[in-house]
């Protein structure tokens, strides 16, 4: 598959508006784990191969173990994960599929008890983020494969 373009170069105030978005999520206090879990979520269900191929790498690189991530889309099923994450991954799966289910009031009393009103509000921003950057990925054929994880990442610093 070819890329279409390099949306870093063609819309460059775009890209670092994104990146500002990511930077904000990055600094919000959310758990750097539960973050990488949610982007990698968000990306198995948009289907988006660049951003799974990046997001494993990152999580990896972080010490997320093999098994929660391969596990990933039985979440449902399996016992790896904290009651904070499976909300984390309840509301990340209806934030994705706004349009299939508008987020019920339901899944919403379920996943409270376990964020704050902020953070929940900066979970909802961190999924909106992961989901605008699939859909440039997506759109943009971004080339999975090519991503380094960044040396800041491996190091931990």
């Amino acid at each position: 598959m070819q890329s279409r373009w390099n949306y870093m170069q063609a819309g460059a105030g775009a890209y670092h508006a994104m990146l500002g978005l990511e930077e904000y999520v990055k600094k919000c206090g959310l758990e750097p784990s539960l973050l990488h879990l949610i982007k990698m979520r968000a990306s198995q269900i948009n289907g988006c191969a660049y951003c799974l191929d990046m997001h494993w790498k990152d999580a990896r690189a972080s010490g997320e173990t093999e098994q929660r991530l391969y596990s990933l889309d039985a979440w449902h099923e399996c016992p790896y994960y904290s009651e904070r994450e499976r909300a984390a991954l309840a509301w990340t799966d209806a934030v994705t599929r706004v349009s299939d289910n508008h987020v019920p009031d339901e899944l919403f009393q379920e996943v409270k008890p376990q964020f704050t009103e902020k953070e929940l509000v900066d979970l909802t921003l961190a999924i909106a983020t992961i989901n605008a950057w699939n859909r440039l990925a997506i759109a943009g054929r971004s080339e999975p494969g090519i991503y380094r994880v960044p040396q800041k990442l491996k190091t931990g610093t």
